[in-house]
């Protein structure tokens, strides 16, 4: 006698306490949580998104640059090795890393071997890369300034490396509670491998360190024996301020590791980042080679390589432009300054002293923090969406752990002065119309959760 067997029965389901537990993390849902709203409520005033502006995207350009690029391989490399080069799988550290080492030398003044670059497919795989290499075993931990971006937290929690908060402080980090936590993790026997900064109008808060506190910075690292793990997408927009050196610039004793990125300043479909990785490690047998090149092994098994089509246009940019992007992105930079110039301003409209409302106020990048009376959470966002129309980013998202709090943050990277008008109007009525009696609404659509 035979049996048979429904469809569904062959189904094979998964529960969520047999796969990876980081997978239930709230940080790893964040931004999928965001788009999915965006979808829903597509006429929201955009004001959540960290996103470049798409004024300064052209199709023609990226067949541009891919001719310059390849014009510039075919000057030492024949026809068909240019062809390979671009079009076939290629060096796992890049083709274009004497570019970057280059760029960095003329716009950041870091002297950069070539070797101890690491192209990566944007600058979440870069770092994932340094974060998995640093994560030896179950001792180990890294430090980060909070708020910090989620992204980081995220990549820390898919390699088991738990992240432990370094205050903001006055100066953009309290160097005291900095080496605070060092000591503390080290007398519960843990390992403070590094410290995330972002010196730069960090995301979230838009907050940049002065040059003193990155001279400090790097003191105490040295003092304590930690890596920086400096991340600079923003550098750049530093609106009218004028630019401060990098950690990585000031670095003499190979103590920063530089993550960098070429989404802001060239093209975020490209997905091209980079790390800078030169310190040295010491293999058992006693030979010396580069962090760079076991971020490269890591690499070689994760992405294999990054595009080499994407790299040969973000490679025709720099060329095009004298390895120099300070220059070439004043438009951006113009842009994004005064668009920040106009939520501050507008913020100080709508909201006057005693109106229990606040917010920082940045000198460049693309970021703002307004801080509210009232608990800012994934319901009110989306009821922000539904019922206001204005998108924003919960500030909880940036936060490691599960308080509640009471901001949000605006970016004003990817939309007009008109729409920043409007958006910062239905922002308004929604902050008043929450903040009297703190009410909450449970949303009649749930959106991902």
């Amino acid at each position: 006698m035979s049996t048979t067997t429904t469809a569904a029965e062959n189904i094979a389901d998964l529960a969520t306490g047999t796969l990876f537990g980081a997978l239930e993390d709230p940080a790893l849902n964040s931004m999928n949580f965001l788009n999915e709203v965006a979808i829903h409520y597509p006429d929201a005033i955009p004001l959540a998104a960290g996103r470049p502006s798409e004024e300064f995207f052209e199709l023609e350009d990226v067949h541009r640059y891919l001719r310059i690029f390849s014009q510039h391989l075919g000057r030492h490399l024949t026809e068909e090795q240019v062809r390979r080069t671009v079009l076939q799988y290629g060096r796992t550290k890049g083709i274009i890393h004497e570019l970057v080492a280059e760029n960095l030398g003329l716009d950041e003044g870091i002297p950069v071997d070539p070797e101890s670059v690491v192209v990566t497919a944007g600058c979440q795989e870069a770092m994932f890369l340094v974060l998995r290499a640093l994560r030896a075993d179950e001792r180990d931990v890294l430090l980060a300034v909070s708020p910090t971006y989620v992204g980081l937290t995220g990549a820390a929690r898919l390699v088991d490396l738990p992240v432990r908060p370094v205050r903001t402080g006055e100066s953009g980090i309290d160097l005291d509670d900095l080496v605070a936590v060092i000591r503390r993790e080290r007398a519960a026997g843990r390992r403070p491998r590094a410290c995330y900064v972002v010196p730069d109008f960090t995301n979230p808060s838009g907050l940049s360190l002065d040059l003193a506190t990155r001279q400090r910075l790097l003191e105490v690292a040295a003092a304590e024996d930690v890596l920086l793990i400096e991340d600079n997408p923003y550098g750049l927009f530093h609106g009218d301020a004028d630019r401060v050196p990098t950690l990585k610039a000031l670095d003499a004793d190979r103590r920063v590791v530089y993550l960098g990125s070429f989404a802001k300043s060239v093209l975020p479909g490209a997905r091209v980042g980079y790390v800078v990785a030169d310190q040295r490690v010491v293999g058992a047998d006693g030979t010396i080679g580069l962090f760079a090149d076991q971020l490269s092994k890591i690499k070689s098994m994760l992405t294999v390589n990054t595009s080499p089509i994407a790299q040969a246009v973000v490679g025709g940019k720099l060329l095009a432009h004298g390895c120099r992007l300070a220059g070439a992105t004043a438009p951006e930079r113009q842009l994004y300054d005064r668009n920040l110039r106009r939520l501050v301003t507008g913020l100080a409209e709508r909201f006057p002293p005693g109106s229990g409302v606040t917010w920082t106020v940045p000198t460049g990048g693309f970021f703002v923090v307004v801080t509210v009376g009232f608990v800012v959470d994934d319901r009110l966002l989306e009821r922000s969406a539904r019922d206001y129309g204005v998108l924003w980013t919960p500030m909880s998202y940036f936060y490691d752990d599960s308080s509640e709090v009471r901001a949000l943050r605006l970016s004003c990277s990817a939309v007009s002065v008109e729409q920043i008008d409007l958006g910062l109007d239905r922002l308004a009525a929604l902050i008043n119309d929450v903040r009297p009696t703190g009410e909450r609404d449970d949303p009649s659509r749930p959106i991902g959760r």
